[in-house]
Order: C-alpha cells, then sequence, then structure tokens
C-alpha cells in the first residue's frame, strides 16, 4: 500500500497523543521486578511495546492488555522470571530486545533472544560485555557482538562492570532497569559521552518513580545499592514527545497551528526539544504544564546538536525542506545504526524531492530545493521515515509514502488521527 496526504494549506491541529514507548517499555520492565500489581494507564500500544509483552508473558510474567482503555496490568514476581527456558523474538524493537536481554540474566534457564534481519545487524555486543562483567553466561548464536543472544541464565550476584555509552543509551538503561533484581549492589561505569543523555534520565526516573532511587556521579557512574526494590502502584504514561513533534512539524511546514496535549513542561523527554529548534527556525511556541503549541511562520535553516533528540532528527529534515538556507544536524552519529541507516536513507528520500543532502560521520547537511519536486518515498521499514515525510506530503503536493504500515513500530493509528484532524489521506494500491 502507498499513501498521498493531499496538501490544503496550513493545518489546524488539536491533536493528544498516545503514551510513550519509551516509557512504557521502562515501566514494563520495573513492573515485572515489582512484587505485586502495577497498573499503567495511557500506555503504548505500538509493535516495540507488544513485543516487550508478549516477551514478558512468555517469561512467566502475566501482562493484561485493555486496549480500549490503554492500559497495561502487569503481576510481577517480585524478582526474575519463573520460566527456565523460552525463544524469544522481537522483531527489530531495539528497547524490547536490549531490555529483555538484562532481565533474562536475572533468572535461571536456557534462553534464545533473536530479532528480525536488521535487527541482527544493530550492536549488542556493549550491553553483552557489561553484563558479563556481572557474572552473566552469554553466547552469541550468529555474528559476534550481533543477536541472536543464547543465554544461559543463573541470576546475577551484582558487582561492578563497565559498559560504553557512546554507542547506544539503551546499554545503560537496560543495565539501571534490571539492577534491582541482582543478589548485590550493581555498579555501572561508564566510559565515553553517552548518546540521548535524556533517555537515561527517562529510566532514572521511572525507576524513582517505581521506587528505586539510582545513586550516580552525572552520567559517569551509577550505583544501585543492594536490597532496593520497585514498589507494584498505579503509573500514567506521559504522551510520546517524538509523536508530538509530527504535528508541530506539521505546523511549522504548513504555516499553520498545532496543539499537541499530553506533554509539556513537565516532561522530561528530551525529543521535546524540537519545539525550541521550531522557535530557531522562526516558529512561535508556546509550552504549557501539559501543551505545546507551535504557530508556524516564515522559516530559517538551523545549526542544530539532536543528540538529546535522535528519534526528531527525520522530522527536522522534513521541516528544513521548506526553510530558507540549509539546515545542519550535528552529533547523531548512532542514527546509522536504528531500524535503518536513518542518515542515510534521509540524504536519499530527501535528494528525490529536490533537496542536496551532504552526510558526514554523525549528521548531515540539507540544502533546501526552491520548490520540492514530487517523488515516491521509500520507508525502509522504518516508522519515522514514514511519519516525518508524511509531514512534507501535507506541505507539498505530489509525495506518496510506501509501506506506511510500519507507523505500527510506534504509532499506530498515525494516518488515522490525521485524517481526524481534517487532513485528506488517499490509500493507493
Amino acid at each position: 500500500m502507498k499513501i498521498a496526504i493531499d496538501p490544503s494549506g496550513p493545518v489546524r491541529l488539536d491533536v493528544e497523543v498516545p503514551g510513550s514507548k519509551s516509557l512504557t517499555n521502562r515501566a514494563l520492565v520495573a513492573a515485572a521486578l515489582a512484587e505485586g500489581r502495577t497498573r499503567l494507564t495511557n500506555a503504548s500500544l505500538s509493535d516495540d511495546s507488544r513485543f516487550l509483552v508478549g516477551a514478558l508473558r512468555r517469561a512467566g510474567i502475566p501482562v493484561e492488555a485493555r486496549e480500549a482503555e490503554r492500559i497495561l496490568v502487569v503481576d510481577g514476581r517480585g524478582g526474575a522470571a519463573p520460566a527456565s527456558e523460552g525463544e524469544f523474538f522481537l522483531g527489530n524493537a531495539g528497547t524490547a530486545l536490549r531490555f529483555l536481554t538484562s532481565f533474562l540474566c536475572l533468572g535461571r534457564g536456557a534462553f534464545r533472544v533473536d530479532g528480525d534481519a536488521r535487527m541482527r545487524e544493530r550492536p549488542i555486543g556493549g550491553l553483552v560485555e557489561a553484563l558479563r562483567g556481572l557474572g552473566a553466561s552469554i553466547a552469541y548464536a550468529g555474528s559476534e557482538g550481533f543477536p541472536p543472544l543464547d543465554i544461559r541464565a543463573r541470576g546475577l550476584a551484582g558487582g561492578r562492570t563497565a559498559v560504553r555509552g557512546d554507542t547506544s543509551s539503551q546499554f545503560v538503561s537496560s543495565l539501571l532497569l534490571s539492577a534491582p533484581g541482582a543478589a548485590g549492589a550493581v555498579e555501572i561505569d561508564v566510559a565515553g559521552e553517552p548518546t540521548s543523555k535524556p533517555y537515561v534520565e527517562i529510566t532514572l526516573d521511572v525507576m524513582r518513580d517505581l521506587g528505586v532511587e539510582v545513586e550516580r556521579e552525572d552520567y559517569r557512574r551509577f550505583r544501585v545499592p543492594a536490597g532496593r526494590r520497585y514498589r507494584a502502584r498505579d503509573y500514567a504514561i506521559a504522551g510520546d514527545g517524538a509523536s508530538a513533534n509530527y504535528f508541530l512539524a506539521l505546523a511549522a511546514a504548513t504555516g499553520g497551528f498545532a496543539r499537541v496535549r499530553g506533554v509539556g513542561s513537565r516532561s522530561r523527554q528530551g525529543e521535546l526539544r524540537f519545539a525550541g529548534v521550531l522557535r530557531e527556525m522562526g516558529c512561535e511556541v508556546a509550552v504549557h504544564e501539559d501543551a505545546i503549541e507551535v504557530r508556524g511562520g516564515p522559516l530559517r535553516g538551523v545549526d542544530v546538536d539532536m543528540n538529546d533528540m535522535p528519534d526528531s532528527v527525520q522530522t527536522l529534515a522534513c521541516v528544513a525542506l521548506f526553510a530558507r538556507g540549509p539546515t545542519r544536524v550535528r552529533r547523531v552519529a548512532n542514527l546509522r545504526v536504528k531500524e535503518t541507516d536513518r542518515i542515510a536513507a534521509v540524504a536519499r528520500e530527501a535528494g528525490k524531492l529536490g533537496a542536496r543532502v551532504e552526510e558526514g560521520p554523525d549528521g548531515f547537511t540539507l540544502h533546501p530545493p526552491a520548490r520540492l519536486r514530487a517523488a515516491e518515498i521509500d520507508t525502509y521499514k522504518d516508522h519515522r521515515m514514514a511519519m516525518s515525510f508524511a509531514v512534507a506530503a501535507a506541505a507539498a503536493p505530489g509525495i506518496v509514502i510506501r509501506d506506511p504500515e510500519c507507523v505500527s513500530k510506534s504509532f499506530p493509528g498515525f494516518f488515522e488521527t490525521l485524517e481526524a484532524q481534517g487532513l485528506r489521506v488517499r490509500r493507493l494500491p
């Protein structure tokens, strides 16, 4: 299937975004390790979260999904999962696979953790080495440093380990989330400058909210003392920052207005710093406690460090297509090992529209065309490619998005939401 969006001038949007999949997946692991029932409200029901829910169930943790209410109910066992064997397929859900790997090491048994073809190209060696430092027995069933993994779990005794932070912040978050399930204290030394620091912060926030306070020395060292345990409770998941940005970007690209509810000044998600980038580009921006408003204006190119908001890089690229002057994106080298090589994908697809994109080792510079060309956009099974280029499609005629179904990875119903907001979305064979 393909999708086209008929441009109709400046948009006027009032949207409430779904719960964050990043927060949902972190809360799922913490809830599984808690004793008793945790109820997650406004939970993400994206493919990534479904993969993790399914894996926890196979590990012996009961999880009830009340989809109509966006509620997940987790009956934690107060420690490791009861399963003694199992094979776990996580598709291309990076957070789910990496979080589950540490979680399974807390138990006792033989487990295989695997993903799809792209997941087998995404590095996990740094996390494996760090877990081995805590006593885990993990072997590679395929290529060294990549899934699939064979885990011979015998619990984690605790101790001190080291992990590089400049490949993926998910390695640090995975270790932290499962650390309270170890028999003793866990100390994690982080080598190098961590990527996407706000994602580490939201990990610490979820842990704190569910009863575990982490001792830290900036981003260099973290310590979870022995005996600290998660507490079961009702827990509300905040709206997803990266999802919010597509609607803010629509206002910017079309010269319209968007109010996005469910996110705001109370959120710690780094992706929400994107609103500040739009302000720098020439938009009017108002940030409230539980909403962000953007009114578009004449756009100018920017030079921006996107390390704290990597999931919004493609969104910015599509806004930059309509700006005056080039836009430079820096410090996002880890985008090359995401669902696709996102730097290369942006360069190819924006190039189809007439932009000139200069790739660098850690980013790119996009020179917008005088006028966008019509083109069919490949999404590479990457949800963020589909949703980001939907911004361009709503602002310029002739843009068609291939394989739009991939949005289910993080935002099922994205295109239906656009329709509900008055945009004309056409489904093509």
